[in-house]
């Protein structure tokens, strides 16, 4: 299975600053990666990647995502976007549950679970994110946090959840500089890679990545690990020679 190296822009980005980042990862993108690669970007700028990958025949390959999506299909809900809109748009993945909408937006796990149904519906491959906060996981209950979390995303697509990617991001080492160690994070994949494999007959489908600042520097380690299926990059996908060296180390 191709590892999957992807970068979450969060809140960041202008016209300029989207075009230069892409000139740069195209010049570094001659070769063919060995995983696949995609970006999720705010949705303002969805149409113009979308268009800037199509003058660039080494972007290609790059999945466009998005950072959230509404559980509902249409209707009045306001400043929402729906799995139909990014479709429309050309989105491959979207981020959902990711632990800034859980604690700013008061996400609960049903709601993620309906936004990752909603986007399966679509076509579009929800990257569900999971993670445990520094009390919880010094009060032992790190296991626990996460198979809630992820139960309640296989309880709702059930079937389906062999086409969802998951990751990891201990909401401890998210933007802190802090990363769980290769071993600490290796720990958690596996108990959430058997989670998935008694859900389903197909969980080797499903990737499981990592999230809480992987960085050009460790990312080899942690994607040497048995269980981790790639990297749900932040801040190092806004700095190009970053993430392509992030994307060097992710082979298969």
């Amino acid at each position: 299975m191709k590892k999957l190296i992807a970068g979450n822009w969060k809140m960041n980005g202008s016209l300029a600053a989207n075009e230069a980042l892409l000139d740069a990862l195209a010049q570094g993108l001659t070769v063919a990666p060995a995983c696949e690669v995609a970006v999720c970007v705010p949705a303002p700028y969805l149409a113009q990647l979308r268009a800037l990958k199509s003058t660039r025949a080494a972007l290609s390959a790059v999945g466009l995502g998005a950072q959230d999506v509404s559980a509902h299909a249409s209707g009045a809900y306001t400043g929402e976007v729906s799995a139909a809109m990014l479709k429309d748009l050309g989105c491959r993945y979207v981020i959902v549950g990711h632990s800034e909408r859980r604690q700013y937006h008061g996400e609960t796990d049903v709601l993620v679970a309906d936004k990752a149904k909603a986007a399966l519906a679509a076509g579009i491959t929800p990257v569900v994110c999971i993670g445990e906060t520094l009390a919880e996981r010094e009060a032992g209950h790190t296991e626990e946090v996460v198979k809630r979390q992820l139960a309640a995303v296989i309880h709702t697509n059930g079937h389906c959840i062999s086409e969802i990617v998951v990751a990891y991001e201990p909401v401890w080492a998210i933007g802190t500089g802090k990363t769980a160690s290769p071993e600490e994070a290796q720990a958690v994949h596996a108990v959430l890679r058997a989670q998935l494999k008694a859900a389903t007959d197909q969980s080797a489908r499903v990737k499981i990545l990592y999230g809480g600042s992987m960085n050009a520097a460790n990312a080899a380690l942690l994607l040497a690990q048995g269980d981790i299926d790639g990297g749900l990059i932040g801040g190092a996908a806004l700095k190009a020679q970053d993430f392509l060296t992030i994307i060097a180390a992710a082979h298969a």
